[in-house]
């Protein structure tokens, strides 16, 4: 029987140009192995899940590679990289920092480092959370690290840059990986599916590339989550349900109620809300994002803030046309003041009724003083 293999692993990029939302690092590190100035050290920082080991492996793999192609890609065919991609390479060593963290560990990698490689022209050495090394072991490293020989290439990966000391980040060229746009994850999501002969709506890729929150490691662990739930059809309703995320549909009944001045309707939405389990936080938190939305809408330049499909889209210009950006810009102080307020809050359902209906009278605030021929604040 088949072993099922994660799409985190099974499609792992194994190529610059395969890299999701990294193209200034990548297009960097092949510039670097182009002109042959390839630095002795090398600092990837960054969220979790963005590609800092995928990437140190792929440089490790190409600055190996006997036979480069044209666009700087390690070639698959060459002793070198046939024996990477079957995990069995002398020249690249992985070291989690996590676990060998002390100063046996960092002496046993440089004494290592004093053997030249025996295939291909540099022996690589991963280092990942090299934040969690200890100070004698960072005091042993230093030495090595500045100034190794001419075979040896040190890659460190970290997601806290701060704690890493000076003098090591002052002998590393530092790349400081993004997280990646929720445009971005959704577009690879879509091109696994595709692999996989999965029928995913788009919608539903974009809600899970939020919840992945840039990483896109995340994303396709989440992805496989939903797949195994759904089956070989993945739409929208099934990924809101499975991961517990409050439907787009809510938030614009809710503001088409406020904007209709219907306070029964209002905590009657509100209610059912809370009833399906979610919780105030969660409503209050999106639904500042849902009004930051609407006032992002206001100007087309900006449209492409908004991390939504293209149908999303289209409901926030139309229901932003109906929405003066003064209103907007009140609601979103009602709506930031009870976040704040919500944790100390005794009664937390009152405080998120009153901050609605707060909103609500806006409206009928603005239509007196429209009538009354005054300027409305």
């Amino acid at each position: 029987m088949d072993s099922f293999v994660v799409s985190a692993r099974k499609y792992r990029p194994s190529t610059f140009d395969t890299v999701v939302g990294q193209q200034s690092i990548t297009n960097t590190l092949k510039n670097a192995i182009r002109t042959k100035h390839i630095a002795q050290a090398f600092l990837f920082c960054g969220p979790r899940g963005v590609g800092k080991t995928t990437c140190a492996r792929i440089l490790a793999k190409t600055i190996n590679c006997e036979k480069l192609t044209g666009s700087i890609e390690a070639c698959n065919e060459c002793e070198s990289c046939t024996s990477f991609n079957h995990s069995h390479s002398f020249n690249v060593h992985e070291l989690d920092a996590a676990s060998n963290n002390s100063v046996d560990g960092i002496r046993a990698l440089v004494d290592q480092v004093r053997i030249p490689p025996q295939v291909g022209n540099y022996k690589v050495y991963i280092i990942d959370e090299v934040h969690m090394l200890s100070q004698q072991a960072f005091n042993a490293f230093l030495k090595t690290l500045e100034e190794p020989p001419a075979y040896a290439k040190f890659i460190l990966a970290t997601t806290e840059k701060h704690k890493i000391i000076p003098t090591i980040l002052s002998r590393c060229q530092i790349f400081d990986f993004a997280r990646i746009t929720v445009d971005d994850i959704s577009r690879q999501l879509a091109w696994v599916a595709e692999k996989e002969k999965v029928e995913a709506d788009v919608n539903a890729l974009h809600v899970i590339g939020q919840k992945a929150d840039g990483a896109m490691r995340d994303a396709l662990s989440i992805f496989d989550q939903i797949v195994s739930f759904t089956g070989n059809k993945v739409s929208y309703q099934q990924v809101i349900q499975t991961l517990n995320v409050l439907d787009h549909d809510y938030y614009f009944k809710m503001t088409g109620l406020i904007l209709e001045e219907k306070p029964a309707g209002i905590l009657l939405l509100l209610d059912e809300i809370l009833q399906r389990g979610f919780e105030g936080a969660d409503f209050i938190a999106g639904y500042g994002n849902h009004l930051r939305n609407l006032l992002v809408c206001k100007e087309p330049a900006t449209i492409t803030l908004i991390e939504a499909s293209e149908d999303i889209r289209e409901k926030y210009l139309e229901q932003t046309a109906n929405c003066p950006p003064d209103l907007l810009m009140s609601a979103l102080e009602i709506n930031n003041r009870a976040d704040t307020q919500y944790k100390l809050s005794s009664n937390k359902r009152l405080l998120l009724e009153l901050s609605l209906l707060q909103m609500a009278s806006l409206v009928k605030k603005k239509a007196r003083k429209q009538a009354a021929g005054r300027p409305v604040s």
